[in-house]
């Protein structure tokens, strides 16, 4: 098995080292489960890390969004520069899942943006899997999500090697078998083209380089990688393997069987709607279907084609989907889950199955589906927690699931290597709060740091945001309405001091590093609820754990159930942190960290040629694009031209990269 190979300047420090060893240990020895509880900036990312590189196990690191996957991907590409760290999220800018809505009898159609670069990355992180063994894959929800069979996806592979026959006719039929197109025109990824005796192969899962295959007669005379963009030859290969253009492609035996099951499964449930009385949903499914499996017949896919999964990947009606776990056991039964954010991540994924389930119930009720799509499907939360894999979750405030499947294997990661302190806590009548929270800004403000404050409704956040500005405070709000750009723009601008207060309301709790902020205020913080729960509070304070001077004001007449236990859980923290610091001389000091790229709008030229090298996904880049695009086109709309033409002019900035 190759190494995992961590490279990095740091060492262990603060908790770290404690928490590295007896996480590692447990994993060793076997467990199942166990649980790193590591307060904000206490290094959590390295310590995961270091577990990987300690038990060399291929990993799977699991988040509850995009943006965590995303920064979590570039920091462990640059841990393990020498692995094959791989990104694994859905591979859709935009996404409205197909439905029906009985009562208002409306068919909303499946629309959706897919995503090149995306789609590139999970091929490549599948391809990976089934190639070498030192494998880390980031990814989101999606690795819960119905894939095609790895054993299969292994045997839809072509190897070509030097000196070996080779039917040039017999080849190219494979490859459009392998879901690969003819484009003598535009060479693109999934694309083979012809000229003469050569045969250039662009592989679905990689941007750097295509493929050139020389033959003379039969014969395979020379192998070598090309840039296809300049044409410029690269490295010479003996051998290459070439993997399918699509998860769900399947060799023609297969997918002649897989066809007659499905026409099988049409003649039983036309009959069954016939003899129901329902003869529009009969004639609807016999359309929709029927186009369908012409479409499978005559070019191995079709729209919609997970929806038939259970029958190209052979399961049986109501069996557990392959999924990326499946692609990781082809390589071990012993490799890790890491969940991230356990404590959000972990409901999600068991909440998702039934979603799924209720939408698709309905789409074959009334005709839209066939009953076997209901098995494509995300994974229940019992057939996720109980796969063959060892789990680490990791979160500041673990739930009682993760604390009870890990048991006594839980480590304990208090201590920051910076020596900075859970913030201290203040508890102030909430009665004149935004009076009361004016003056704190201002004495803040006279130190030059920042002040992040949270409130519970998206109103008061832009009312308070307005009253402030009234009062001479620079300051913005951010909130879900803000769209990605805008709120990018934002946190930059905070941290770059352009103004001092940033007003939110969920927004603020996990994943948001800002060293600059020495103040976090919660107003009403009394309102028990999910914003005002004990994890959110936690989560929340945390915020001012990057800072020296942090401390948080909670605003509130009473102090909840929820308010003291976070309370008295930063309490505790803090002491420990205090008499760790005591004991080995340590002094305080902000984090000191700079610009990240991703905050720099201004500059994504060079954010895109840094990730274009380091392979970092090209999503958030198309996103912003979409974003510009429907700016310009409502400010066409309204006949605003000159603001247009400077969101064209931004599109084609960006696509220059």
């Amino acid at each position: 098995m190759a190494k995992f190979t961590l490279k990095t300047p740091y060492q262990p420090a603060g908790d770290q080292p404690q928490a590295i060893e007896k996480l590692s240990s447990s994993i060793m020895k076997g467990n199942k489960y166990q649980t790193l509880v590591g307060v904000t900036g206490s290094g959590k990312t390295y310590t995961m890390a270091q577990v990987i590189q300690k038990t060399q196990r291929p990993t799977l690191i699991m988040t509850h969004n995009k943006t965590l996957a995303a920064q979590l991907y570039s920091e462990f590409k640059h841990f393990f520069p020498d692995n094959h760290v791989e990104y694994f999220i859905s591979y859709y800018d935009y996404y409205q899942p197909e439905a029906y809505i009985p009562r208002s009898d409306l068919f909303i159609e499946k629309d959706s943006s897919i995503n090149e670069e995306l789609e590139r990355l999970r091929l490549s992180a599948t391809a990976s899997l089934l190639s070498y063994d030192d494998v880390i894959v980031i990814a989101s929800v999606s690795a819960n999500y119905g894939l095609g069979n790895p054993k299969e996806y292994k045997e839809m592979v072509q190897i070509i090697e030097v000196g070996k026959e080779l039917n040039q006719k017999e080849l190219l039929l494979r490859l459009v078998e392998m879901g690969y197109k003819r484009n003598d025109a535009y060479f693109d990824r999934g694309d083979f083209r012809v000229n003469g005796d050569v045969i250039d192969i662009y592989p679905a899962y990689n941007e750097e380089y295509a493929i050139r295959v020389e033959f003379f007669g039969d014969e395979v005379e020379s192998i070598y990688f090309f840039d296809p963009l300049t044409n410029a030859k690269a490295k010479e290969q003996e051998k290459v393997i070439i993997y399918a253009a699509n998860q769900f492609i399947v060799g023609n035996e297969k997918l002649q069987i897989a066809i007659k099951q499905i026409e099988d499964e049409l003649h039983d449930r036309l009959a069954f709607l016939k003899d129901e009385g329902k003869l529009v949903e009969a004639q609807r499914l016999e359309q929709r279907v029927g186009f369908d499996l012409e479409m499978l017949q005559a070019t191995g896919a079709c729209k919609g084609v997970e929806n038939y999964a259970r029958h190209l990947t052979g399961k049986k009606p109501g069996e557990t989907p392959y999924s990326m776990f499946d692609y990781f056991q082809e390589i071990t039964d012993e490799f890790l889950v890491i969940v991230d954010e356990s404590h959000v991540s972990l409901p999600q994924f068991r909440g998702m199955y039934a979603g799924d389930r209720s939408r698709k119930e309905t789409l074959v009720e009334y005709g839209f589906r066939l009953p076997s799509a209901l098995d494509n499907r995300p994974l229940m939360f019992d057939e996720y927690i109980n796969k063959k894999a060892q789990f680490l979750f990791v979160s500041a405030t673990p739930a009682d699931i993760e604390l009870e499947l890990s048991k006594t294997n839980t480590a304990l990661q208090i201590i920051r290597p910076t020596g900075l302190l859970d913030p201290p806590v203040e508890v102030i009548d909430s009665t004149y709060q935004v009076e009361r929270l004016h003056d704190e800004i201002k004495e803040v403000i006279k130190k030059d740091e920042r002040i992040l404050v949270t409130v519970l409704t998206k109103k008061m956040a832009e009312e308070l945001t307005k009253y402030y500005i009234e009062l001479g405070i620079k300051v913005k709000y951010m909130h879900s309405d803000i769209d990605t750009i805008e709120r990018t723009q934002i946190i930059r601008a905070f941290r770059a001091g352009e103004f001092d207060v940033l007003v939110g309301i969920n927004l603020l709790r996990e994943g948001l590093d800002l060293p600059e902020v020495s103040l976090v205020a919660i107003l009403d913080a009394d309102k028990e609820g999910f914003l005002r729960s004990e994890t959110a509070l936690i989560q929340t304070m945390g915020r001012g754990a990057r800072n020296e001077n942090g401390r948080v004001i909670l605003f509130a007449k009473k102090i909840t159930r929820s308010m003291k236990a976070a309370i008295d859980t930063t309490g505790e923290r803090r002491e420990k942190q205090i008499a760790f610091n005591k004991k080995h001389g340590i002094t305080p000091t902000s984090t000191k960290r700079g610009m990240d790229d991703s905050l720099k709008q201004e500059e994504y030229a060079d954010m895109y040629e840094k990730k274009k090298k380091q392979k970092i996904p090209k999503g958030e880049k198309q996103k912003i694009v979409n974003e510009y695009k429907k700016k310009m086109l409502e400010a066409a709309k309204n006949l605003d031209f000159e603001v247009a033409a400077k969101y064209r002019d931004k599109i084609a900035e960006i696509k220059k990269m």
